[in-house]
């Protein structure tokens, strides 16, 4: 483990699914929520970043106000298919505390096909926060398995993130708080915590995003 002990996965899910956000331009999105799915215009041949974390998915689009992103997409992904992504992910950078060695670093990056990285999270407030939130960069097979088999629902949320947003700037962050799935730690085993480099378990239960889900 690095010295960022505050590396917690947390999203808002359910007994079957986990609930991770994209933004996109119109054209995408639109094609996505009709679908179900992600078809084209979106290319399956770029890596694509699904985000647990609403906070930073809302402080990297600019609440759904920066160019290409002004759809808020939130997609139920399975379990199964989330922890997939993590048991077959490589850390975007070499940590002595979580690799063997440089090489054997390399070696996990050059085959696998997800990458992890971690962020400082966000308040709704856009304040950086101690705890990291994690991004997942699926590629190749991942993106594959994502479209195909992992995705349970696409919702259009982008009214629900402008809205918040619109609290937020008036100062009302609890309200826009009140209106936003909670999150909570996911409870991880300690291998996919080793491969990933975060804390095992749910050990972070407090700190909800949003209301309870």
């Amino acid at each position: 483990m690095t010295d960022e002990s505050t590396r917690v996965v947390r999203a808002a899910y359910t007994a079957e699914t986990v609930t991770v956000y994209q933004a996109y331009a119109w054209p995408i999105a639109d094609a996505a929520v009709r679908a179900g799915t992600f078809v084209p215009p979106f290319g399956r041949h770029r890596m694509t970043w699904i985000k647990p974390s609403f906070g930073w998915m809302m402080h990297r689009c600019g609440w759904a106000a920066k160019p290409g992103q002004e759809r808020v997409l939130a997609i139920e992904v399975t379990r199964a298919g989330f922890e997939w992504a993590l048991a077959h992910s490589c850390l975007s950078h070499y940590e002595a505390a979580t690799h063997d060695s440089h090489m054997a670093w390399e070696a996990m990056r050059d085959a696998s096909p997800v990458r992890v990285q971690w962020d400082p999270d966000r308040s709704l407030a856009g304040q950086r926060l101690a705890r990291r939130a994690i991004q997942v960069g699926l590629s190749g097979e991942a993106v594959h398995r994502y479209c195909d088999e992992w995705i349970h629902s696409i919702t259009d949320i982008t009214v629900t993130a402008r809205n918040a947003g619109e609290l937020v700037s008036a100062g009302r962050v609890l309200d826009a708080a009140a209106t936003l799935p909670g999150e909570r730690a996911y409870p991880l085993s300690s291998a996919l915590a080793r491969r990933i480099g975060a804390e095992p378990g749910n050990s972070d239960p407090a700190h909800a995003v949003g209301g309870a889900r």
